[in-house]
């Protein structure tokens, strides 16, 4: 797999048949390692070890209604509440990050409603806070730390 822009972090990989796997610590399973899969480990590893975020409040392909559409997220954390607080959309690094992506995001948070939106191939990332009042949405340097995220 190629080096992503994200810390290096150890993970369980293993071969089997034709592919290999990854273990997912949220879901607690070994999961097949596609190129998007790879960003999505990164992520929740990095979303953990870095911004703080409880591996307990985190969901991975959390399955949502969309306009009476079945959709799954890839990455949502929670507050202690049990409420939604960002979404993360996790692409393969040869895909690029566009605006169909970020309606792809937006439709999820017309029924999460969360603060923060983050977009990711594992090469970009682009994190947004939502201002529901302005109906508004700034971007961000950087993902803020789970105890900003929760506020």
């Amino acid at each position: 797999m190629i080096p992503l822009d994200f810390p290096a972090f150890n993970f369980n990989i293993r071969a089997k048949e034709r592919t290999h796997e990854i273990f997912d610590v949220i879901r607690k399973k070994y999961v097949v390692l596609t190129d998007e899969e790879w960003v999505r480990q990164h992520c929740i590893a990095y979303l953990i070890a870095e911004k703080h975020c409880p591996a307990s409040l985190i969901a991975v392909e959390k399955a949502l209604l969309v306009n009476g559409l079945k959709k799954r997220t890839d990455i949502v954390v929670f507050a202690k509440d049990g409420s939604p607080k960002l979404i993360v959309e996790c692409k393969a690094p040869h895909i690029e990050i566009t605006n169909d992506v970020f309606d792809q995001i937006a439709r999820y948070n017309m029924t999460l409603k969360v603060d923060y939106l983050f977009v990711t191939n594992g090469l970009r990332h682009f994190c947004c806070k939502i201002d529901h009042v302005k109906a508004a949405y700034n971007f961000l340097e950087e993902v803020p730390d789970y105890n900003i995220i929760i506020k």
